[in-house]
């Protein structure tokens, strides 16, 4: 029994070795996170899983009612993006990457934008208001858009310049 546990100290120092102490430490930090963001998941899953039911079971609310659908939709949104966001950071830890990738960030903010217009109340809305949140969503789409383009071309290029070797 101890012979295992010998050979995974050893091999968790192997994997930790070669790495810088800055990485190492934005590694457990990625990990803290996510153990938290995650938690915050299932707590949030949970009050929409009570929510859905005192609504929809108990208080035999119409669903497409106008309130109703921001309430629910607005809360299912926040858990989409808690997930994006939780994802994002996993992916940075397993990966190696140093940093979150700036896409997931404009995704995770389109994510949000998309939000605010489903739980926005039409007559607390101002035309101001409106167009500011559409800037906003037309702003970030358009460097995301200019991203994707330049990642698309620069696998273009890797495929082109791997196929000529």
């Amino acid at each position: 029994m101890t012979q295992p546990k010998s050979r995974l100290l050893a091999h968790l120092r192997l994997l930790w070795k070669p790495i810088h102490f800055h990485e190492k430490f934005e590694k457990i930090v990625a990990g803290i996170l996510s153990i938290a963001i995650a938690i915050i998941i299932v707590v949030s899953l949970i009050q929409l899983l009570r929510t859905i039911y005192v609504m929809l079971v108990l208080d035999a609310m119409n669903p497409l009612d106008h309130t109703v659908f921001q309430a629910v939709f607005g809360m299912i949104m926040t858990l989409l993006i808690a997930m994006e966001f939780q994802h994002s950071i996993v992916r940075m830890a397993v990966r190696g990457d140093s940093l979150i990738q700036v896409k997931t960030v404009l995704l995770i903010g389109l994510i949000a934008l998309a939000r605010k217009f489903v739980i926005l109340d039409p007559a607390d809305t101002g035309p101001a208001k409106m167009a500011a949140l559409s800037g906003a969503t037309i702003a970030l789409g358009v460097v995301y858009w200019l991203l994707r383009e330049r990642d698309d071309r620069q696998a273009a290029n890797l495929t082109k310049n791997n196929t000529d070797e």
